[in-house]
């Protein structure tokens, strides 16, 4: 069966989706994007270099399971190609001693209608990581005479994309959120930055953080590509690391929204989604104290569900509050073993990237 590209919102039934592969990971040596995004106690400090095999295998084999729930569902899955991430890489701005990896396809390609658009990226780590979906994009715009494979202008990212000193290595978490809510992140804005994680699709309106990963001059650029939906930008002066949207502001179906407590939305921002009768609502506690090892993300992955339909989302297995919330909110939950992919890039929202949803464009804020 051909392709068809086509996803327009998070909750439509899902189709054909893009699953991530451990495969050749690495984490990373220190550059100017990540200084400042690791907590000061996280064992992430000063690791680089390629992932365990065994602790690969084990984040493949759960990966290649939620692959196959997927599957016996009906839904199609592709996988993408990775590349020697081992290997240094350079421009002629700078070097990096390796690239990261391919596991969460959500953070590179954005699916909007019937293009899928790869992002800038805002990490010189993950300045090639599109190449590994390339192979997917190319077969996708021949099989599909409407798919549109779209590229956003990629960045220089040398000195001047970062602030220098951003961080000292003594700042308290107190002096680091009023850098935070003062929206004082550690991108400037000499170019447009942005990571297709940031994006949020309802219909004819999306939703970008604005933060360590996305500037202003990032949404700019969404928003006057996307020229035919209206593009607003979010903040959530709670988080001292906003990175990526989708472990605090996770719409489950059309009228309903989990917020991480933490990470409020500020109240002059909920207006719009007030006005259209949308419910915001707490997002239960996580399960977990702390990340798996070697983990970039925070315990709020237990948010990072993926909806397979307005009825139906994967969670977790292991996060039971979010499990029982979404139970008690009217929906199926499907239980997906995945904290051994967690230090991979994220959970089951940042593993995937749609293909297909079924539906069309819809206008859920008519009242703007």
């Amino acid at each position: 069966m051909k392709t068809v590209v086509n996803s327009w919102n998070e909750w439509d039934p899902l189709k054909h989706v893009i699953v991530g592969v451990a495969d050749g990971c690495c984490i990373p040596p220190s550059e100017p994007a990540s200084e400042a995004k690791i907590p000061a106690d996280s064992d992430m400090l000063g690791m680089h270099g390629p992932r365990t095999q065994d602790s690969v295998d084990k984040a493949n084999a759960q990966l290649d399971a939620f692959a196959e729930i997927m599957r016996k569902r009906g839904i199609v899955v592709d996988r993408p190609t990775p590349i020697d991430f081992s290997k240094p890489i350079a421009t002629p701005d700078w070097e990096n001693g390796s690239s990261f990896g391919c596991m969460p396809p959500r953070d590179v390609i954005l699916t909007v209608g019937s293009e899928m658009l790869e992002a800038t990226m805002s990490y010189r780590s993950r300045w090639f990581e599109y190449l590994c979906y390339r192979p997917l994009l190319s077969r996708y715009y021949d099989e599909d005479s409407n798919m549109r494979m779209e590229s956003a202008p990629k960045p220089r990212l040398n000195d001047a994309s970062f602030k220098s000193g951003y961080l000292s290595e003594n700042i308290t978490i107190q002096a680091r959120l009023a850098m935070v809510a003062d929206k004082n992140f550690v991108t400037t804005e000499v170019e447009p930055l942005f990571d297709a994680a940031d994006v949020l699709r309802f219909g004819r309106d999306l939703f970008v953080q604005h933060g360590f990963t996305t500037n202003l001059k990032g949404i700019d650029w969404l928003r006057r590509h996307y020229r035919d939906h209206r593009v607003h930008a979010l903040n959530f002066p709670g988080d001292p690391y906003p990175i990526h949207i989708d472990a605090t502001f996770t719409p489950l179906r059309p009228g309903l929204i989990l917020n991480n407590p933490e990470r409020a939305l500020p109240n002059d921002q909920q207006g719009i989604f007030k006005k259209n009768g949308w419910e915001i609502v707490e997002a239960a506690r996580p399960a977990h104290n702390q990340p798996p090892p070697l983990c970039y993300s925070s315990v709020w992955l237990s948010m990072n569900v993926l909806v397979l339909d307005p009825k139906t989302v994967c969670v977790e297995a292991s996060e039971v509050h979010t499990i029982d919330q979404i139970d008690k909110l009217g929906m199926e939950v499907i239980p997906v073993p995945f904290r051994d992919a967690y230090p991979f890039g994220g959970a089951l929202h940042c593993a995937t990237t749609d293909v297909y949803r079924e539906g069309r464009c819809e206008d859920y804020f008519p009242h703007q």
